[in-house]
């Protein structure tokens, strides 16, 4: 697991907050976990231009956050599912904010990435 070189800052509430979401995938994930239960290729599959190592890395940083739940089945081949947590779904909103700003200015998004 990842462990950071500078602490977060417990004072600055913004901070804390960057400090479980700081990563490219992890709202992504949140977002897909937020409609239903999905397993770890599912999510893959979902998210392709992410390898497969950076999401089940982002995957253990969230459910050691408390953010996802990863229920294990006693099968055989075993199959883990991923949830969103009650504290994943009180980051939502935060979510829904950043999907609607990023709606609201394409455009600079055009004029920034397209050739």
């Amino acid at each position: 697991m990842y462990e950071r070189k500078i602490p977060v800052d417990l004072s600055c509430p913004l901070r804390l907050t960057l400090s479980l979401i700081d990563s490219k995938w992890k709202t992504c994930i949140l977002d897909e976990l937020r409609h239903r239960p999905m397993r770890p290729s599912e999510l893959h599959r979902a998210l392709p231009e992410a390898t497969p190592r950076v999401l089940d890395m982002q995957l253990r940083e969230l459910a050691a956050d408390g953010l996802v739940v990863k229920t294990v089945y006693p099968e055989l081949p075993p199959r883990s599912e991923y949830s969103i947590s009650e504290l994943g779904l009180s980051l939502v909103p935060i979510i829904d904010s950043m999907l609607q700003w990023g709606e609201q200015h394409r455009d600079l998004f055009e004029r920034k990435y397209r050739p």
